[in-house]
């Protein structure tokens, strides 16, 4: 099954025509690869594996390499050899400028801080994750929310292979993985670390309680969170606290990015056993969110909750105004008082609340109901990335 992307290669073929290097960033496993050789097609590129020890030896000297190709060349897994960013800096100075490049990365935190120190107005980031609702269709909203939108787990013949892969793909990300960017954390404390992080979906971030449960510091708890982060298999929500006349929570709330994995973290093995799971209205909550930020962006995008009790799930700035997104796992969502509070006091220019029906309704000036594909759908036509 082919699965067409058009939103992510117009993102990508945008930043290409724009600057001498682009970085396809995203976990590993989610497409990059793929996407990267249908650029390919048609142009005359070069392409560099650092999975490869044949690549990896090309590339020993890699002016001698690089300086004399032209076109189109394609660096993959460039977070091993993170020295070649200084040497990336050169060759894109060049004028005329005879190749332009993409680089392919799946650790954010280490490409975002080495990029921005040597390649500063020379390159563009596109982020990638899974198959969005959008590309797949809302006819197969279900089977995208219970297995994810990694490729090889939506596109599985069967729900078993779908979690065979999932299983497959938590033990390599930590055991090989991981060590292979420099991690020396023992995998089995890290995978302990990332189901206990699982149950704490959709919750704030209590690095206390989940130390004291690992036997670690609380500082300890949160190097692995900022790391579990920076490899795009978490996601943290930092909290909106702007409004001084109130107090509100400091701490982030954290997701597990994507609900496949989540739900095999969880030992959730059917969509029926999700139904009957005390997540289920937390897993909608994350599920709908990274809907939300595929389509909207990711940056300048905070949760607000007051100590009253007031609270939303997620906002957004964009245009110089303040958009709202509350998520209900409900038949008939009705208008909440809390709903109420964070119209009026964070200023929003509109309030969505996504749930998981199919028709939108208004709920008072203002504040709609909507269903997923149509809250996506809105968000990037008003507001955009």
């Amino acid at each position: 099954m082919l699965i067409r992307r058009p939103d992510l290669i117009q993102k990508l073929q945008s930043s290409i025509r724009h600057n001498p290097i682009t970085a396809l960033l995203g976990p590993r496993q989610c497409g990059k690869t793929t996407l990267a050789r249908l650029f390919e097609r048609g142009k005359k590129h070069a392409y560099f594996d650092l999975e490869s020890p044949l690549d990896m030896a090309r590339l020993e000297n890699p002016v001698r390499a690089l300086e004399g190709l032209k076109g189109f060349i394609v660096i993959d897994e460039i977070q091993r050899r993170p020295e070649l960013f200084q040497y990336l800096r050169v060759l894109a100075d060049r004028r005329p400028l005879p190749a332009r490049f993409l680089i392919l990365g799946s650790a954010s935190f280490e490409l975002i801080r080495r990029s921005s120190e040597s390649l500063a107005g020379r390159i563009g980031f596109v982020d990638m994750e899974g198959f969005s609702l959008a590309e797949v269709g809302v006819e197969k909203l279900q089977r995208l929310w219970f297995r994810g939108g990694f490729p090889k787990s939506f596109l599985a013949k069967s729900e078993a292979q779908s979690t065979l892969w999932r299983e497959n793909f938590i033990r390599t990300f930590l055991e090989q993985d991981l060590p292979q960017i420099g991690v020396r954390i023992p995998s089995l404390t890290l995978r302990r670390f990332w189901s206990m992080v699982a149950h704490y979906h959709g919750q704030l971030w209590n690095g206390s309680e989940i130390g004291a449960s690992l036997g670690i510091a609380h500082t300890t708890s949160r190097q692995y969170l900022d790391l579990l982060t920076g490899t795009f298999v978490l996601r943290q929500i930092p909290p909106w606290f702007q409004n001084a006349g109130k107090r509100v929570v400091k701490s982030p709330k954290v997701y597990i990015r994507d609900s496949g994995l989540l739900h095999s973290l969880l030992r959730i093995s059917n969509f029926r056993n999700l139904e009957e799971h005390p997540k289920l209205g937390a897993s909608w909550e994350g599920f709908v969110l990274e809907q939300i930020l595929n389509c909207s962006g990711d940056r300048d995008a905070y949760f607000w909750a007051t100590h009253a009790g007031a609270e939303l799930d997620l906002m957004l700035i964009r245009k110089g105004k303040r958009w709202g997104v509350e998520i209900k796992y409900a038949d008939a969502p009705t208008l909440t008082k809390s709903m109420r509070i964070a119209k009026k006091d964070l200023g929003l220019a509109h309030l969505w609340v996504v749930y998981p029906g199919k028709q939108s309704y208004p709920l008072d000036k203002g504040v709609d109901c909507v269903a997923l594909h149509e809250a996506t759908r809105i968000l990037r036509d008003k507001i955009g990335a």
